[in-house]
């Protein structure tokens, strides 16, 4: 029996270099458009690891499998590391050999913003002038870079709970956005048992929310970020912070009066805490909650007399389609 090689192991570096933002949103519309079905997706695993999580990921697809193993540490930013961190095997489709190990954080880095901006090319209006990202850390920079290959906007605004942290995710941003005027604004901390916010501080951020046209909101925060009447109609709101049914970035009551789309509905059941929430407190019902694909099929539209939610949690086959283009290229 010949000796089966080991992996090739592809770095981040390879990972950025071969698969632009854009390029990453195109193939995650596409495989959607060719009518794969993320409800066959398996749910991942996560098991609780010291005072943080192990996820297991694994997918399939005609020509591969792959499986992600990430953590995520609630303390390693304020020990100068990443807070998700991850890697990817890629197993031959036929063998089920491992034969490319991947790092798994440019993968999730990758396929976050590219979901959020196949959601948002389709929820957001064509005529994008205002942008708030709530959140500062990785995501933040990676959601305006697939932001800006969609739509043009002059600012972008960014919201951090320390100034220091929104002005230089707000100085990232200016470097990959030639013309577009970037603010850093901070909040106190929207976490339990964190300082609130000023009221001059609430007030910057809820007009700039309200002027926007598009907002995400990337957080690690256990509550809602946004106020419900910060949001007009028209705006797209999307939120990808929780991946748990317990925790939310968004109110109830916005649900309640949005468009709602997720990736999957038996996903969103089980992970998608700012959904669970809102239909719990009667605020919306599932029957009314869209998909992802519906979205890229045509099956459902943009609602431009009420807000537009995306809510996200991260699906296997997102990481599956990048780490296969990754390998390829």
């Amino acid at each position: 029996m010949p000796p089966v090689p080991p992996p090739r192991w592809l770095d981040a570096e390879h990972v950025r270099r071969t698969v632009s933002a854009d390029r990453a949103r195109r193939l995650v519309r596409q495989r959607l458009a060719d009518g794969f079905d993320p409800a066959s997706d398996p749910p991942r695993l996560s098991p609780a690891a010291g005072d943080g999580q192990l996820l297991v990921m694994p997918a399939t697809s005609p020509g591969a499998a792959g499986v992600k193993v990430l953590s995520v540490a609630p303390g390693n930013p304020d020990r100068g590391l990443e807070r998700i961190q991850a890697v990817y095997v890629l197993m031959d489709a036929d063998t089920l050999s491992p034969s490319v190990l991947l790092d798994g954080t440019a993968i999730t880095a990758l396929r976050t913003p590219a979901v959020s901006a196949v959601a948002a090319d389709a929820l957001a209006p064509e005529d994008v002038r205002s942008v708030v990202i709530v959140g500062s850390g990785p995501q933040a920079v990676g959601h305006a870079e697939a932001i800006l290959a969609i739509r043009a906007p002059q600012t972008i605004t960014v919201v951090g709970r320390r100034p220091e942290a929104a002005r230089g995710t707000a100085a990232r941003i200016a470097g990959i956005a030639p013309g577009v005027r970037t603010v850093g604004l901070h909040t106190g901390g929207w976490a339990a048992g964190e300082p609130t916010q000023g009221v001059a501080e609430v007030e910057a951020v809820a007009d700039a929310v309200r002027s926007a046209q598009l907002v995400v909101t990337a957080t690690s925060a256990p509550t809602p970020v946004l106020e419900d009447d910060w949001v007009s109609a028209g705006t797209c709101v999307v939120a990808i912070g929780s991946h748990e049914p317990h925790r939310r970035e968004l109110p109830g009551s916005l649900l309640g009066r949005s468009l709602v789309v997720v990736e999957d509905l038996a996903t969103a059941r089980r992970e998608a805490g700012d959904v669970v929430l809102a239909a719990a407190q009667g605020h919306l019902e599932w029957d009314t909650v869209h998909t992802l694909s519906d979205l890229v099929l045509g099956c459902v539209e943009r609602d431009p007399l009420r807000p537009n939610v995306f809510k996200s949690v991260g699906m296997a086959w997102q990481d599956l389609v990048v780490a296969e283009h990754a390998a390829r290229s």
